[in-house]
């Protein structure tokens, strides 16, 4: 697929400044830019590659003004990096375009099937599912009974949606990820066994919110398990039951949140945190990588470790962590020339 530099500056609301009908069919690094590439240059640090990059187009901001002569097509516009980002979505949803009922699948005679849609070779779509308009449901992916899906939403590859969860407007369910399996609740026995609980409950999310590959949001015990709207949680995290996340919060890869916690808007979560259950977490916190969080935690905290603790108590204390070593060793010699003066 091709795009003129005068297509792509409509797409941007930019401006040209070179040849506006030379054609790009790829995305590059600018230090790797070859001809036919697109690229961009936001970060200064970047900027003599301009100055010897091969790509036809360069995205720049506007106020950028070359010292040298460049052979590069300029695009200028408000933002290189945000109208970068733009111009990948705008790809990516050209590209994944797809309509129509591709077969063998499966689509229960109770379903009412928009006209716009998309459903997938060996996808399955069970009792009483409500599809919105322009909903992508792609191959090997399962949709339980009674679910619902809102307009612009897309189901990746092998994505599962279990029985009555709802899918709110342009969620993205990427492949391999898993909503509405059972909670993990099971009571404790006399003879020391475990009887599990019923999960009767279901997950919700809002719109616009993405889910990586391989993370799981376990349907709630009673009621349901939420993700707000505009949540953003990458590859292989754990969501257990009747958590709530709220709007805008963005979770990073390998994260788990154990049951009923209720985590607040806008946080920012680093990969491989724990948060344990029955926690409520503030606005606005984020939370660095790694870390246990066993407490509740207010509005706006910074938090590292594990367990965690205040961010700027905890880089103060790391000066002493890794220098244990040589206060010990002071503190032995201290030790002896007092013993020795005794």
């Amino acid at each position: 697929m091709k795009f003129t530099a005068e297509q792509i500056a409509g797409i941007l609301e930019g401006i040209v400044v070179g040849d506006p009908n030379i054609e790009v069919s790829k995305l590059a690094k600018i230090e790797e830019g070859t001809e036919g590439s697109l690229t961009f240059l936001s970060n200064l640090k970047y900027t003599p590659y301009i100055y010897t990059t091969k790509a036809s187009i360069t995205i720049v901001n506007s106020d950028f003004e070359p010292e040298k002569p460049i052979s590069t097509t300029l695009i200028k516009v408000e933002d290189a990096y945000e109208g970068f980002s733009k111009l990948l979505e705008y790809y990516d949803r050209i590209k994944s375009n797809k309509s129509g009922i591709e077969q063998p699948s499966f689509i229960s005679d109770t379903v009412e099937v928009p006209d716009e849609i998309y459903v997938g070779a060996f996808a399955y779509i069970g009792h009483n599912v409500e599809l919105g308009t322009n909903v992508k449901i792609f191959p090997n992916a399962y949709i339980g009974d009674n679910v619902k899906i809102g307009d612009n939403s897309v189901i990746l590859p092998g994505a599962k949606v279990y029985s009555d969860c709802v899918l709110g407007t342009n969620c993205v369910i990427n492949s391999g990820a898993i909503i509405g399996a059972d909670g993990f609740g099971f009571a404790p026995t006399k003879d020391g066994g475990y009887v599990k609980i019923p999960q009767t409950g279901n997950v919700i999310l809002e719109d616009f919110v993405d889910i990586g590959a391989g993370t799981t949001i376990d349907r709630a015990t009673i009621g349901s398990t939420i993700i707000r709207t505009g949540v953003k949680l990458d590859n292989q995290i754990q969501i257990a039951h009747n958590v709530e996340i709220g709007k805008n919060t963005v979770i990073a890869a390998q994260s788990g949140v154990a049951g009923s916690t209720k985590i607040g808007e806008h946080c920012q979560i680093g990969g491989q945190v724990g948060i344990a259950g029955h926690l409520t977490i503030g606005n606005n916190v984020k939370v660095q990588a790694q870390s246990g969080i066993g407490r509740n935690v207010k509005d706006n905290e910074v938090l590292q470790g594990s367990p965690s603790f205040g961010y700027t108590d905890w880089n103060k204390s790391y000066v002493y962590f890794k220098n244990l070593p040589k206060l010990v060793k002071t503190i032995n010699e201290l030790e002896k020339k007092v013993d020795g003066h005794n």
